[in-house]
């Protein structure tokens, strides 16, 4: 399988978002062992949109570690998400993973879609 590490630069899971995305797993057993897959696809107010998902590794992934968690990113959204940041709040207003991509020139105000 042709895999490439996720290097710093290109994404960064804190560990709030670790910790949640742990127990997101833990709560579903046809996900354990399952990497996170985190995407971008055309689609928002913005144009893209993010998108998550537990799933399995594919050729050409990019792979990485971040606290205990093994996140999956294909080439092209690997692109769009050079620098970003996935944290996550449990605030009770505004609570939910938190992506911080300096690549994204405008977002909606829900947080979920951007453009470049």
């Amino acid at each position: 399988m042709n895999e490439t590490m996720i290097e710093d630069a290109v994404l960064r899971l804190t560990a709030a978002a670790a910790d949640e995305v742990k127990a997101l797993r833990a709560g579903d057993p046809a996900n354990l062992g399952k990497p996170l897959r985190i995407f971008v696809e055309g689609g928002g107010c913005s144009g893209m949109q993010y998108g998550m998902v537990f799933d399995e590794r594919r050729e050409g992934d990019h792979v990485g570690e971040f606290h205990g968690v093994e996140v999956v990113v294909d080439a092209v959204s690997a692109e769009h998400l050079q620098g970003t940041v996935v944290d996550f709040s449990d605030e009770l207003t505004g609570g939910g993973f938190k992506i911080s991509n300096p690549k994204a020139r405008q977002s909606c105000g829900c947080g979920k879609s951007f453009g470049t």
